[in-house]
């Protein structure tokens, strides 16, 4: 992500400050930022001076109300997630009381766009006003947190004001429970620098009111504290190897580290040599067997993939967030570890396709009129599909049984060493894909033929194009904006033919379930309202992908980022160990 693509709000957690919260909203609002305040279960009179302030900034400000006080870090947890809910991508945490100087805030930008992927780090500068105790007091916590992270980056833990990215912060609440009370500013911060993000300080003057209400519980939060201090302790513990190794390396921000990983830079993990002994080992003791070696595998990746654990903790937590009551697997690690496991077994799957090992009984179509009057007609067709269950199997058994020609138009540099074990087992494999790495007027020309010649061109429309200039459209897709290829709407518009869906589930009893059904007789995509009419295709696209997602909340194998929006930088570390078919 460059700093010009920031897009930046305030979160005010705030309980009881009624006196106080007037004056801060006023001199933040100065900076027309969007801000998000999240009563934590305020008193009557304070919820009342926070619905006329929400008319007074009906324009800037978004009112979020906790049912009761579940403490400061549950209230800063829900702005942030809420933030980045609404497709902001840096959230500038502030307390409430007004003893931050809002002046600061342009600094707090700027740090942030010099280097959008750190944590930008108030530190106090103290005046008269500061109560010696707490001064002090301070200090035990800063040790401690120094002892925590072997580290002095982290140099006051404890300041309510700073500047996060939201991407990274999200995906560590959303998998680990963190203290919700005043515990919550310490340990997230820990817990940042264990995942190797970097810190940048801002001096910035703190007052305190005479006047002033404070909610620190001198016993109860420092029991908290003190608690938290001992989880921490142990884990740096436990992770006492890994972080004197990381002393030796330099820490990146997440923009560097993510700047140049598109998810088609992304080299697929694993090596040529594991991916032929599984092969080997299906055709020797079969899938049942084979199937076996996946668990310690997929332990392996989980614990190593730190990127694809995240990734899979972003995606469970839209799909909790868009269920409206339904439920779903929740984020964590027993949820990233079953959708890899899905995703390693689907790789098994394509493979026991090719060879022959899965016949046509272990496929059922839930519908099959529109494909068998498809194949009886004679027409060709595109066909959209997505990285959701095992699309490449159904393309094997199309091929094998020879009721329809299918051809895949994919994407193949990120995935060489799996496409060369799916060579070994079929002759047909590299016949009936056809590898892009860009559209161009010989690329259009010669789908053109195919779909004349009748065949059913396979393509997926849930990533964005494999090169920064691809255009890209946005739709909304559990719960939130996702940037969604423009390709397959173009493309379908170009060749002027039908456009079907196309899915493949694995279900309970291991068989596949095939899901075709038509999108549409033709695209057109009128000169003058050409965005508008992709926007609208996309969005059906979504809706439909989310459907099937809803379906099998395990089989959707894109282990990025998906709601990153263009220009910014993804964190794909999980590349797939198959072929992307893309537009």
């Amino acid at each position: 992500m460059s700093g010009a693509n920031l897009r930046t709000c305030i979160v005010i957690p705030i309980y009881n400050h009624k006196d106080a919260i007037g004056g801060t909203l006023a001199r933040l609002a100065v900076h027309g930022l969007p801000m998000f305040v999240v009563d934590d279960g305020s008193d009557e009179a304070t919820q009342a001076v926070l619905a006329a302030l929400a008319a007074q900034y009906r324009e800037q400000m978004t009112l979020l109300r906790l049912p009761v006080n579940g403490g400061k870090g549950a209230a800063v947890m829900a702005g942030l997630r809420a933030a980045r809910r609404a497709d902001y991508t840096h959230a500038l945490q502030i307390d409430a009381d007004g003893q931050h100087d809002a002046n600061d805030v342009p600094r707090f930008l700027a740090a942030a766009r010099a280097e959008p992927g750190a944590v930008i780090l108030g530190r106090p500068v103290y005046d008269e006003s500061v109560p010696k105790s707490r001064l002090y007091g301070r200090y035990a916590t800063h040790v401690w947190v120094w002892i925590e992270t072997l580290s002095f980056t982290i140099r006051d833990s404890m300041c309510g004001f700073r500047l996060y990215p939201l991407d990274a912060v999200c995906a560590l609440i959303d998998s680990v429970r963190i203290g919700t009370r005043m515990d919550f500013d310490i340990e997230i911060l820990v817990r940042l620098h264990w995942r190797r993000l970097a810190f940048r300080t801002v001096p910035t003057r703190v007052t305190y009111a005479t006047d002033g209400v404070s909610h620190f519980d001198v016993l109860w939060d420092n029991v908290r504290i003190s608690a938290s201090h001992t989880r921490l302790v142990c884990g740096m513990l436990l992770r006492l190897p890994m972080l004197l190794a990381h002393k030796a390396m330099p820490r990146r921000t997440c923009a560097a580290a993510g700047a140049d990983t598109g998810w088609w830079r992304v080299a697929e993990r694993g090596s040529r040599v594991g991916m032929a002994l599984l092969a080997l080992s299906c055709r020797l003791f079969g899938l049942r067997f084979t199937g076996l070696w996946l668990h310690p595998i997929v332990g392996y990746f989980l614990l190593t993939g730190r990127a694809a654990r995240a990734a899979s903790h972003r995606y469970f937590a839209h799909l909790e967030d868009a269920a409206a009551g339904e439920r779903t697997p929740r984020p964590g690690w027993r949820s990233a570890y079953r959708q890899m496991l899905a995703f390693a077994q689907s790789g098994l799957d394509k493979l026991a396709a090719w060879s022959g090992r899965i016949g046509e009984s272990d496929v059922v179509f839930d519908d099959p009129a529109a494909f068998e009057a498809l194949v009886a007609s004679g027409r060709g067709a595109l066909v959209i599909g997505a990285h959701l269950g095992n699309l490449e199997m159904t393309r094997a058994l199309a091929v094998r049984n020879g009721r329809a020609k299918v051809t895949a138009i994919v994407y193949t540099e990120h995935a060489k060493r799996f496409n060369s074990v799916l060579s070994s087992a079929h002759g047909d494999f590299a016949r009936h894909l056809v590898p892009v790495s860009d559209f161009g007027p010989e690329t259009a020309m010669m789908m053109k033929a195919r779909i004349d010649a009748g065949e059913l061109l396979v393509i997926v429309g849930d990533r964005v194009p494999a090169r920064e200039s691809g255009r890209t459209t946005h739709a909304r897709f559990l719960g939130a904006t996702a940037p969604f290829a423009q390709g397959p709407y173009v493309l379908a518009h170009a060749l002027g033919c039908p456009v079907y869906l196309f899915f493949c589930l694995k279900e309970r009893d291991a068989r596949h379930r095939l899901y075709f059904e038509p999108f549409a007789e033709r695209i057109a995509l009128p000169r003058r309202e050409r965005a508008q009419h992709i926007a609208a295709w996309a969005q059906r696209y979504a809706s439909r992908l989310e459907h099937y997602c809803r379906k099998a909340p395990y089989q959707w194998f894109n282990f990025f980022d998906f709601w990153t929006r263009p220009g910014k930088s993804t964190t794909d570390a999980a590349a797939s160990g198959g072929n992307d078919v893309r537009a």
